[in-house]
């Protein structure tokens, strides 16, 4: 396997409740996790919310300090690095939020915020980054008259296309997708995963798609990790892990999907959540 991506160990510990006549307590967001991606890999992180997938992703791409363990980019150890070593990493590793209204800035025109990842840095000519922006338009199947337009003129599915292009503007390997169709109708959701399986084919990017939705995480992941309260309980094949769940919280998010044929619905029994998965 041809590892992009390692964590080991990763944790991340934030401390609420702090005040003048409080010492706070510990909350364990990630607690201990360890997995690797490898190139051209989808890797599905699920989980109900508040489990911590996204703060995870947001350690993994040093958003946030981790508290304890390592992260490992093409064999780099990257834990310690500094805002200013990662600069030039930043353009292998990207991210994918969820709301793209709040991700993108609604005082600038599309163009504008396409080009900007080749103005921060320093690529390009002007001409040429015009050029490029063109292109990234063509690969999320918007119009190019889009480039003078604003997000807010955008439906939520055309606005999650502006995101990936922004993403993906400086050519990637690794692109994290944080809840990224959640929020969209599901015959948008469909249109955007198969665009983000059209992408990593063409760019042979490595993916970590975080969601709360099995059933949408299964028909994108090559292999899927099932985390509990902070830690993966459960991390193998899209196969393995559908057809024959070991943990229990992995069989009660099983159980949770949506049936839509009135006869498995009588099959199928809910499970419970033991409290004690570890």
């Amino acid at each position: 396997m041809d590892e992009i991506l390692r964590i080991e160990g990763l944790k991340q510990h934030f401390v609420s409740g702090k005040g003048i006549f409080k010492s706070g307590y510990v909350v364990k967001a990630v607690d201990g996790v360890s997995f690797s991606v490898a190139r051209g890999e989808t890797l599905g992180l699920v989980g109900e919310s508040g489990c911590g997938k996204s703060t995870l992703g947001r350690t993994i791409l040093k958003l946030y300090e981790p508290t304890e363990g390592k992260i490992y980019f093409e064999g780099l150890d990257i834990t310690a690095y500094s805002v200013k070593k990662m600069r030039p990493l930043r353009k292998d590793m990207q991210i994918v939020f969820q709301d793209p209204m709040e991700s993108l800035n609604q005082r600038h025109t599309v163009g504008m915020i396409l080009e900007e990842p080749f103005i921060i840095h320093n690529i390009g000519t002007p001409k040429q980054r015009k050029e490029w922006v063109k292109e990234l338009l063509v690969k999320v199947e918007l119009p190019e008259s889009a480039v003078l337009r604003y997000p807010h003129e955008f439906s939520g599915g055309q606005r999650q296309r502006i995101g990936i292009a922004r993403a993906i503007a400086l050519k990637p390997k690794l692109l994290i997708c944080d809840e990224s169709v959640s929020a969209l109708d599901v015959s948008v959701q469909a249109q955007i995963l198969n665009l983000l399986l059209q992408l990593q084919q063409e760019m042979d990017l490595a993916m970590i798609f975080i969601s709360h939705d099995l059933s949408v995480v299964k028909n994108l992941s090559d292999r899927v990790a099932v985390m509990y309260r902070g830690k993966i309980v459960e991390l193998g094949g899209v196969k393995e892990i559908y057809e024959s769940p070991q943990a229990d919280y992995t069989k009660t998010l099983l159980a949770a999907i949506p049936v839509t044929h009135p006869r498995e619905r009588t099959r199928k029994k809910p499970a419970r959540v033991n409290e004690h998965v570890a």
